[in-house]
């Protein structure tokens, strides 16, 4: 047996070596410099107009050309700061001026471009005006000139931007000073770039604390969002468990019945036998899906009520405890009574109970009254309270204030409608109406 070594040679230059963090760093700087300030440097890129309205509200005709006039005005400062402060005759002021103010025009269709544009205007004029006796490198209307241009450009672009520009800035003045400023003895680098040290440093500011603030508003408008499924799901929940019970408790009996039905039936059919026991099963097999399917919705803590479901003839018992709780509250009642699906009557319960709870958390002292009308085609109800005795001196407790979603979803659930609101003494009311099949109408459904 013969053991055989093979080894394996790496050509030169084969594997790539590991670059260094510098290296890195540096290659990311020059990529940022590329996309900021080359890659499609002069794009059309207008200002757009902004939305600002007027004393009444609306907005103004001309008032979104504003950030334009600013622009347009600045540049004209420039150029007047150009021709002023540039000595000789001719078309060399008139020329110095021009210059001044193309940087800042352009800056609103192609900022990028216009912080290039205004570095080689800067250079022509300070040919033209060293035969003038104008300062080095920038002229008085080239200096100004350049900061609105770069105070512009920092804010329509991000702040590694501005940051670019700055640097460049120094690098245009280093090199323009030191190769070519021998004859000048006035010169002007320190006071542009500790200028516009300071404007960029205000605008990056401002441009970190608008996106803060945006981030802030976003994580809010989701935080919202999110408590209002959760508050949404929970009433769900809670309504699932309460119709978790009816229904169990309905298909029980119905299991129950089935399997007594042929004991009271004195020698019954072989069918008829055969049908109680096939409703049996079946009211056995849904109960047992039913407990399946529902019982997720139990928390682990869940414990089933011991006392039945209220409904409307336990109303007596509530208004009576919201009495004691200091709400003054009247029950009116119209129509024959009669009984109602327990699913009806467990809905119609909770949300006169809601209801009351959010006039004594909302209207603390004031008066409220429970209407409950039974008409043909369902069941109406209508809580309706007055305003605080004081509102200025009683303060409301605080609530979750998610109990008009949980009227809202128990009115969906039975098909009905609902409408709440201030009322027109100062109070508020709620007004729900749940439709109730007739009898007859069951029937012929089942």
């Amino acid at each position: 047996m013969t053991e055989t070594t093979h080894t394996q040679t790496t050509p030169a230059g084969g594997a790539e070596r590991p670059r260094s963090p510098e290296r890195e760093l540096a290659g990311d700087a020059l990529r940022g410099l590329r996309q900021d300030l080359f890659d499609d440097a002069f794009a059309y890129r207008p200002l757009p107009r902004t939305g600002a309205v007027g004393r009444s509200g609306g907005p103004t005709r001309y008032s979104g050309w504003t950030p334009h006039a600013v622009v347009v005005g600045l540049g004209g400062l420039a150029m007047l700061i150009g021709l002023v402060g540039t000595s000789g005759s001719g078309p060399v002021p008139l020329l110095c001026g021009l210059l001044a103010l193309g940087p800042v025009l352009v800056t609103l269709v192609r900022p990028v471009g216009a912080f290039w544009f205004s570095l080689a205007a800067t250079t022509v004029l300070s040919v033209i005006g060293g035969a003038t006796g104008m300062d080095w490198p920038w002229g008085p209307g080239s200096f100004v000139s350049h900061l609105v241009v770069l105070t512009v450009v920092a804010i329509r672009t991000r702040p590694r931007t501005a940051a670019w520009m700055w640097v460049l800035t120094a690098v245009y003045g280093f090199l323009t000073d030191t190769l070519l400023g021998w004859s000048h003895y006035d010169t002007d680098v320190a006071p542009m770039l500790i200028l516009s040290a300071l404007i960029l440093l205000v605008v990056t500011v401002r441009h970190i604390r608008r996106q803060a603030q945006r981030e802030v508003t976003e994580q809010r408008t989701v935080t919202a969002e999110e408590r209002s499924r959760r508050t949404l799901l929970e009433e769900r929940t809670t309504i699932a468990r309460e119709l978790h019970d009816v229904v169990a408790h309905h298909m029980s009996v119905v299991a129950i019945q089935a399997e007594a039905a042929p004991y009271r039936v004195e020698n019954p059919p072989e069918e008829l036998e055969k049908a109680f026991a096939t409703i049996r099963e079946n009211a056995v097999a849904a109960l047992t899906e039913l407990r399946r399917v529902l019982g997720v919705v139990r928390a682990e803590d869940y414990e089933a009520p011991d006392a039945p479901q209220p409904t409307l003839a336990d109303l007596d018992r509530l208004l009576a405890n919201v009495r004691q709780a200091g709400l003054g509250v009247e029950k009116t009642v119209t129509g024959a009574v009669r009984e109602l699906p327990q699913g009806v009557e467990l809905s119609a319960y909770r949300i006169v109970q809601e209801a009351l709870s959010n006039s004594l958390r909302h209207a603390p002292g004031a008066d409220a009254r429970v209407e409950i009308g039974y008409v043909l085609g369902g069941l109406g109800l209508r809580v309706v309270n007055g305003p605080p005795p004081a509102p200025h001196l009683v303060q409301p407790s605080p609530g979750a204030g998610h109990g008009i979603t949980g009227m809202r979803e128990r009115v969906a659930m039975l098909n009905g409608e609902m409408t709440a609101g201030p009322a027109a003494d100062g109070g508020y009311e709620v007004t729900v109406f749940l439709p109730v099949p007739a009898a007859g109408a069951i029937e012929d459904g089942a």
